[in-house]
């Protein structure tokens, strides 16, 4: 068990590096509590993306770059010049934390690019530089495409999100909230309606709690508000992250995603993607190939310990759903703005650099 620091975490804090440590915010116990938890094994740190004390595509990768700094520290302390050898247990563990989220699985293999420049030496400062790095690139990234969105917002409106994709779910700043920022602060957003993310509740504790700390208008409301809220004319946009975007522009996000974008659709509602392309897989070729993370049934058969179900009722909890391309108006990324998604137009954004592609 993991003891908390007093230091109380706020939304840019998801992941921190401090006194040869990783610190975390426990986003499993916000907003009634803001805790940070001290992690300096890499299996603890594995754990703690699997049990969801971290959470957020972009915040996984980060957590899992700063996971390999400490596997590089307890190799080299355990096998000395043989450590590249005796990390391999530890990556092969940070790897299978979880399935969905590509973020994970992208910086797992930029800290091998730099394991292999590395000699025989102790490799725990040069790893620790380049997760440092990944942490301020998503970062920057995040505030690139913030901007980028909110430009393609052309009037003040509502808009709706749905699970959390902001600065605790991120380097910092934040995806999906990285754009409602950024409309806000020029004046684009009216108001923000936060699904409430049922089983983890996401909307109703992180993405409430990161807007109320920032002074933006949320409402929240059930997952199946949504459309009673859509058909009253005063929501122009939704506006979500992604834990994997496939070459030909289907999105893998939080279960409840698919279905919003259907009614989206039926009211005339744009639906706006917001994503590092760390998040792009271009090995994947459609939403088909994402593999979907199903966790325990019980997390759906009771909210808050208390059990909501009958004895004996069988449930399913895919926690990611894949929204087709076609339902996409736009993928924003830190290179540029992807419109009406495509193949084509997915590779010519991955190949081509900071652009945008109509």
């Amino acid at each position: 068990m993991k003891t908390a620091i007093p230091t109380t975490p706020t939304p840019d804090d998801a992941a921190l590096w401090h006194a040869g440590a990783l610190y975390l915010a426990d986003q499993r116990i916000l907003p009634e509590r803001a805790e940070f938890l001290r992690y300096e094994r890499p299996g603890e740190v594995a754990e703690a993306i699997r049990d969801m004390v971290v959470r957020g595509a972009p915040a996984i990768g980060v957590t899992a770059a700063y996971g390999v700094v400490l596997a590089g520290r307890a190799a080299y302390a355990s096998a000395g010049a043989d450590w590249k050898t005796a990390i391999e247990t530890d990556l092969e563990r940070l790897a299978a934390s979880r399935p969905t989220a590509v973020n994970l699985f992208w910086a797992i293999r930029r800290m091998r690019d730099r394991i292999g420049q590395l000699d025989a030496s102790d490799p725990t400062q040069a790893l620790l530089e380049e997760a440092l790095a990944i942490h301020q690139e998503d970062r920057a990234a995040n505030r690139r495409l913030g901007d980028l969105g909110a430009e393609l917002i052309e009037r003040p409106t509502d808009i709706i999100t749905h699970c959390n994709a902001g600065a605790i779910a991120t380097g910092g700043y934040g995806t999906a909230l990285g754009v409602v920022r950024s409309a806000y602060a020029a004046g684009k957003l009216g108001r923000v309606y936060a699904d409430e993310t049922r089983p983890w509740m996401q909307g109703a504790r992180l993405t409430a709690w990161e807007l109320m700390h920032d002074g933006i208008p949320v409402t929240l409301q059930a997952d199946g508000a949504a459309a009673s809220l859509m058909v009253g004319g005063s929501v122009g946009w939704v506006i979500v992250g992604s834990d994997r975007i496939a070459a030909n522009g289907d999105v893998a996000n939080k279960i409840g995603t698919y279905g919003l974008a259907i009614l989206a659709k039926y009211h005339g509602i744009k639906v706006m993607v917001a994503a590092p392309t760390s998040t792009v897989d271009m090995d994947v070729a459609s939403g088909a190939e994402i593999p979907i993370e199903e966790r325990d049934p019980q997390e759906l058969l009771s909210c808050g310990g208390r059990r909501l179900a009958p004895a004996g009722c069988v449930a399913r909890n895919p926690v990611f759903d894949v929204t087709p391309a076609a339902l996409v108006d736009a993928i924003v990324t830190e290179r540029g703005v992807v419109l009406d998604p495509t193949r084509e137009k997915m590779l010519e954004l991955m190949s081509g650099g900071a652009h945008a592609s109509g």
